[in-house]
């Protein structure tokens, strides 16, 4: 099992930028799938972006792409997404998650979570 701890989140207006951390302790399997989900209120958990843990990219939402990156400081165990111009639609909880592989974009596919960072994004 793997610890996740998020943080980062806030309140920005459109166009702003903010960076998610995702802290991780061990990693049980020597490569793991490390991704970024969120929620908006009503709607279903989506994937926005997803890592292997050597930091090969397995996927991007189109909704974000060109706007959001992932990466991954290996020697801190810490998973990132930076968030630039960003977007009312973007207003969610943001939880980062992670999984042995293969990797895959559905939520259920992940069984460690952390408790998640609000990102409100206004107007």
């Amino acid at each position: 099992q793997v610890r996740l701890v998020e943080s980062g989140g806030g309140s920005v207006q459109a166009g702003g930028s903010l960076r998610l951390s995702c802290a991780a302790s061990r990693f049980t399997y020597r490569r793991v799938c490390l991704g970024w989900f969120r929620q908006a209120p009503g709607k279903e958990r989506e994937g926005v972006a997803i890592s292997y843990s050597d930091g090969g990219i397995i996927y991007i939402a189109d909704s974000v792409k060109g706007r959001f990156t992932i990466s991954l400081d290996n020697a801190k165990n810490t998973l990132y997404l930076q968030m630039n111009s960003l977007k009312p639609e973007d207003t969610a909880m943001y939880y980062c998650a992670a999984a042995p592989p293969p990797c895959a974009v559905v939520s259920g596919a992940y069984h460690d979570w952390g408790q998640g960072t609000q990102v409100a994004v206004s107007s």
